[in-house]
């Protein structure tokens, strides 16, 4: 490191990282405690780690004594293993890999080591460019390869127990820039990539969809996804393979966001212009992942350019946006702002001549700093803010009653390569909150808020037989709510939660072949006094071009969002700890088959089988919308995926077929009178039999053609067989007077079938350099190209007829300098 360099670091560990920059001092000066043996520095490392778990584990003690030792049980191949890394023959060769050009974390890159023209071992680069390398001592030959980059060769002796951080950077390859398309990209991911539920998303993947937009979205990559239902293009509600859109856990830089979709369903939080990758776990996710029973949905972000200042600023009927990112301490500390703002009043209503109700806006700002070549600080924000009528388009008289909801979350993520032991560890802090609203404009008839405080610690150790992934996380909530007599069992407006835990998920290798991660995760609420044991594992086994691969977890869910489903139009969400005592459980069960036999060609197929109880819904009554009471139901969703990708370009396209059948089986005393049993079982209305999405992409003339067919069975919805008026009479009253009071006469719950729904999108773009650094994208497209007539809805109290949106011509400029 150059002088400059190194005192531009100390300050910046002075003002960022005090601690990180007094260790580093004191190695530097060889302090009488860092100068004992190397063997105690890891030895306290762990003590550290470990007394702070036993401190989080020993009040759940009295609670599930059977757990905590399961979970001690477990560790202990890290305790074993700790103490003598540094007393073995092996060294540890680690770092960050990073594109020389703007300074973003390189995923898939090879690094491997030869000995006299031998390949000895390789690994690949994770979501942060890191890689590790446990190699017996001695002289090697370092080479790191990505598609598109110039290869990086480098000679290095290691010593017995030596652990050495080296980071690389590298450079584009001009002469092979053509090859980071046609095959870098499908090394990290793909429509049809998809292992044990779980799918990585690119920004790339996201700009193959079309969208009413000049840049993508991530809400309308999910909606492709075989497993996934949404509620159209209104309302910003996503089912994951049966479950329901609270039960998705939805991060982003490691913070929790309650409501991440906006209410026009083509978008999301997350434009792709600041995503980094996205992992989606349609279910069997790891013990990392826990408070919520469906799916998880964990959002990386890119870092500023830390080389050079870039920006873009576009415009279009449905939003405009801005973007600017640079680095604010050059080869070190960066920057990353995003600002969106909806323009559906002002322009996409007047294209089809009706009212579109909705105003949404969304902010993300991040700044990331490499402290030392050991450590990096980011700490990210983010805002949303949406307010709209769902269901009324196209009928102004329909009532003023507006649903509004907001999001803020901010999160700090400190990375760390201790450096005498090979680990690595994540230290993540965040605060997240959101408050929805139903109601009269500036006086709704109830409202809802979630405050969250969330600190976790996940440490990954490099051992010889197996990498062991740990951590500990702690959490208070605040929930309040005022629900004006709707959710009756709520028996309080403001409540306190805490929860606190700890997991462990080693995970074995053999031959890059068969990798098994085992799990188990111990999530306690003090505040309730419960203790949930949860084990999990997931599997994958690749045999050439053939893979198999498998998961099964157990999962619970303290803290619910209660809705009531009967009413398309109402998405306001109240947030409380489970209502009806028993805390809702899931259980989940993944089989899937992938094959390659072509560079360009996927085939994947996969099986799921999810089981839940203890859910509440909304109790069966004649009054949806005005004395909603909770009842209990169990529930069950069993179904497969077929996907089928072909990446050959200057063609790229997919098609995925999805087949579920979820099922609810509801308990209340009235069933029996209604329906004269004492379960009730029916499909709820997020029940789509089958679903197929067709994706084309290609450059035709200089244009960008993308083309997206969608075809989704009709969801269930509950008939209304008549009307009539009925008189309460807590007293005297006068029937010839008192008008009585209107009711619904139903068929059985969910009984009916709306139509089929299907659409056809397509988009153009043109990219216009004006200068090396300078380009204008020019957008058009059509949603809804042959103006198909999609039912969103039937009011059950008028049975008016509520259509999804029709043809919907698309324009937009954007411009940006690189």
């Amino acid at each position: 490191m150059k002088t400059g360099e190194a005192d531009a670091g100390k300050r910046i560990l002075r003002s960022a990282a005090g601690i990180d920059y007094i260790h580093f001092r004191l190695i530097r000066r060889k302090q009488i405690f860092l100068s004992a043996r190397r063997t105690d520095i890891p030895m306290l490392f762990f003590a550290l780690s470990f007394v702070s778990s036993v401190m989080i584990s020993w009040p759940l003690w009295k609670v599930n004594r059977a757990s905590i030792c399961l979970y001690y049980i477990l560790l202990l191949p890290a305790i074993a293993a700790t103490p003598g890394q540094t007393r073995a023959q092996n060294a540890t060769i680690r770092g960050f890999v990073r594109d020389a050009s703007d300074g973003q974390p390189l995923q898939g890159v090879n690094v491997v080591v030869f000995r006299d023209g031998a390949l000895v071992q390789g690994a690949a680069t994770d979501l942060d460019g890191l890689y590790n390398l446990r190699i017996p001592s001695g002289a090697y030959e370092l080479r790191a390869t990505y598609i598109g980059y110039r290869m990086v060769v480098d000679t290095l002796s290691l010593d017995a127990g030596e652990i050495r951080t080296y980071n690389l950077s590298l450079e584009l390859d001009d002469a092979r820039l053509d090859e980071v398309i046609v095959e870098g990209e499908s090394e990290t991911g793909g429509a049809a990539s998809v292992s044990a539920g779980l799918q990585t998303i690119r920004p790339s993947d996201i700009e193959h969809i079309p969208a009413p937009d000049v840049s993508g979205d991530l809400a309308s990559y999910l909606t492709t996804l075989p497993g996934v239902v949404s509620t159209g293009d209104q309302g910003g509600q996503f089912f994951v393979r049966g479950g329901e859109p609270t039960q998705n856990l939805v991060l982003i830089d490691g913070m929790p966001l309650y409501q991440p979709f906006h209410l026009l369903g083509f978008y999301s939080a997350f434009p792709s212009d600041i995503i980094h990758n996205t992992e989606v776990y349609a279910g069997g996710f790891g013990p990392r992942y826990g408070g919520h029973l469906s799916s998880v949905i964990d959002i990386a972000t890119r870092n500023g350019n830390k080389q050079r200042f870039s920006g873009s600023a576009s415009v279009a009927p449905f939003v405009a946006g801005a973007q600017v990112e640079g680095p604010l301490y050059p080869g070190r500390v960066s920057m990353l702002t995003s600002w969106r703002q909806s323009m559906i009043e002002q322009g996409a209503a007047h294209l089809i001549d009706r009212p579109l109700p909705y105003d949404f806006n969304d902010q993300f700002a991040k700044v990331h700093a490499n402290l030392t070549p050991n450590s990096q600080l980011s700490v990210s924000g983010i805002r949303t803010f949406d307010r709209g009528a769902i269901g009324v388009a196209g009928d102004p008289t329909a009532g003023e009653d507006d649903v509004t909801w907001n999001n803020q979350a901010i999160g700090l993520r400190y990375l760390l390569l201790p450096a005498s032991m090979p680990v690595f560890a994540e230290i993540l802090l965040s605060t997240s909150s959101t408050r929805n609203e139903f109601g009269t404009r500036g006086d709704p008839s109830r409202s809802s808020s979630a405050q969250q405080f969330r600190a976790s610690a996940n440490l990954t150790h490099f051992l010889n037989l197996a990498d062991v992934n740990w951590g500990l996380f702690i959490g208070t909530s605040v929930l309040e709510s005022e629900l004006g007599s709707v959710y009756q069992d709520l028996e309080t407006d403001e409540e306190f939660i805490t929860e606190a835990g700890a997991y462990l998920s080693p995970e074995f290798k053999v031959r890059d072949r068969l990798r098994i991660q085992p799990g188990l995760r111990v999530h306690a609420f003090p505040s309730k006094g419960r203790t949930f044991v949860e084990p999990r594992v997931r599997g994958e086994w690749r045999i050439g071009v053939h893979s198999l691969s498998g998961a099964w977890g157990l999962y619970h869910q303290e803290i619910v969002g209660l809705t009531d489903r009967r009413d398309a139009g109402d998405v306001f969400t109240a947030w409380a700890a489970s209502p009806l005592v028993k805390v809702p459980q899931a259980m989940h069960v993944i089989g899937g088959y992938r094959v390659s036999p072509m560079q360009w060609l996927d085939f994947s197929l996969e099986g799921f089988y999810k089981k839940l109880h203890n859910l509440s819904i909304a109790e069966w009554t004649a009054f949806p919308r005005f004395t909603t009471r909770l009842q209990p139901a169990d529930g069950r969703a069993i179904g497969f995926d077929v996907r089928v990708e072909l990446d050959r370009r200057p063609f790229y396209g997919f098609v995925s077929y999805g087949f579920a059948n979820v099922t609810y089986d509801a308990r209340q005393q009235s069933v029996v009178y209604w329906f004269g049993e004492l379960e009730k079982t029916f499909h709820p209305p997020h029940d789509r039999r089958h679903q197929v999405n067709a994706v084309a992409a290609m450059k035709v003339a200089g244009f960008d053609v993308n083309v997206r067919w969608q075809l989704g069975s009709g969801l269930p919805f509950s008939e209304a067989l008549g009307f009539d008026r009925f008189i309460l009479t807590p007293g005297p009253t006068d029937v010839l007077q008192e008008p009585g009071s209107l009711r619904v006469l139903y068929g059985e719950p969910y009984k009916g079938r709306l139509p089929a729904y299907h659409r056809l999108d397509v988009s153009l773009d043109r990219d216009i350099a004006l200068s090396q650094r300078a380009v204008i994208t020019l957008h058009a497209g059509v949603i809804n190209a042959y103006d198909r007539a999609n039912l969103f809805y039937l009011d059950l109290y008028t049975l008016r007829r509520v259509d999804q949106l029709p043809l919907i011509p698309s324009f937009g400029l954007k411009f940006s300098v690189r």
